[in-house]
């Protein structure tokens, strides 16, 4: 099973030997008469009122908290430890599960682990405007558009560039409700105090620079670059791993491209629908959005007057001084000199 929106809090406490499972969760057991080890998997919320613990084999349960608390209506044993809540959970909200599990040899496993809550109410969304260029104080960001209502809860921003990390999970939202037409920007570095997280109603609470009145913004703490305006490729994914907005950059230089990672990734949302090429194929490089020209204030955007076309086709670099987090993108276009 996959380990599906985990943010995993550390180890399992026990007495006994240690072993490290696939999802690199250490696993700590008690006595029994195997030598094998049982292994902790993996979770899922598969529901707002289930949730499941799989293990390398049949377990019992002897012992189960959650933090915050929660009502146990069942649970069914097995490998596949499936656990029924008297009542569902609210979307995306982080939760900590504490469970004493044994196998039918009497090995047992404390797991300590946590998850993100069922979101059913994923909005359908769009990359709406990038900025790759740092500029001291002016950040990278990512920007957002809603197509529908929804909740951002364990929604994760993913950014593959041209760095030794092939995959980078950035970010992942906290539950907020978000309607149709709203603009979410993410920026990627926080370079000032009073750049706040705005997960409440008030909407100009977070200073910082290219913060919004308008639209919500959130900040990744700290100053690392996280995004390459050579080669970048980012999506958002849901808690079934299902693509919900991407967008490809490249300067279309060639050798990167030859990265298995930035290759793999093109290849993963392609088979999401969620990027192609202009007739529809597999995308390269040479089908990215173009950012030759594009700095902090001239930055990339979709055309918001357009269909969705999940292309470059759409994007174009805007003017100089008209970038636009948090509210429509400006539609005039930079156009280089000669």
């Amino acid at each position: 099973m996959k380990n599906i929106y985990l943010f995993l809090m550390g180890a399992c406490i026990a007495l006994g030997s240690c072993s490290t499972g696939d999802n690199g969760v250490s696993s700590f057991f008690g006595g029994g008469g195997s030598s094998q080890a049982l292994l902790y998997l993996g979770s899922k919320a598969v529901s707002e009122d289930e949730v499941e613990f799989e293990f390398s084999r049949k377990v019992s349960i002897s012992q189960i908290n959650f933090e915050p608390k929660l009502s146990i209506a069942s649970v069914e044993e097995g490998s596949t430890v499936k656990i029924k809540l008297e009542e569902g959970t609210k979307p995306g909200v982080l939760i900590t599960a504490d469970l004493l599990a044994e196998d039918e040899k009497r090995n047992t496993i404390n797991v300590l682990v946590s998850f993100r809550s069922r979101n059913n109410r994923m909005p359908d969304m769009v990359i709406n405007e990038v900025n790759a260029v740092y500029s001291k104080p002016k950040a990278e960001f990512i920007e957002f558009k809603m197509k529908s209502n929804g909740n951002l809860g364990a929604a994760r921003v993913v950014i593959h560039g041209n760095t030794n990390a092939a995959k980078q999970t950035i970010y992942e939202f906290k539950p907020v409700e978000v309607k149709k037409d709203d603009y979410v920007t993410l920026h990627l570095r926080t370079t000032e105090d009073g750049s706040l997280d705005e997960y409440g109603t008030n909407l100009s609470e977070s200073g910082g620079p290219n913060s919004s009145p308008t639209g919500r913004d959130f900040w990744i703490a700290g100053s690392a670059k996280l995004m390459h305006i050579e080669a970048s490729i980012i999506y958002v994914l849901d808690q079934d791993d299902k693509v919900l907005a991407a967008v490809m950059i490249s300067n279309q230089t060639a050798n990167w491209w030859g990265k298995d990672y930035l290759a793999e990734a093109a290849e993963m949302i392609y088979n999401n629908g969620a990027w192609k090429s202009k007739d529809g194929k597999l995308p390269g490089p040479i089908d990215a959005v173009n950012p030759t020209g594009a700095t902090a204030t001239r930055t990339i955007c979709r055309d918001e007057s357009t269909e969705n076309t999940k292309t470059q086709s759409e994007w174009y670099i805007t003017a100089t001084s008209s970038a636009t987090p948090g509210k429509a993108n400006n539609p005039t276009r930079y156009v280089p000199k000669p």
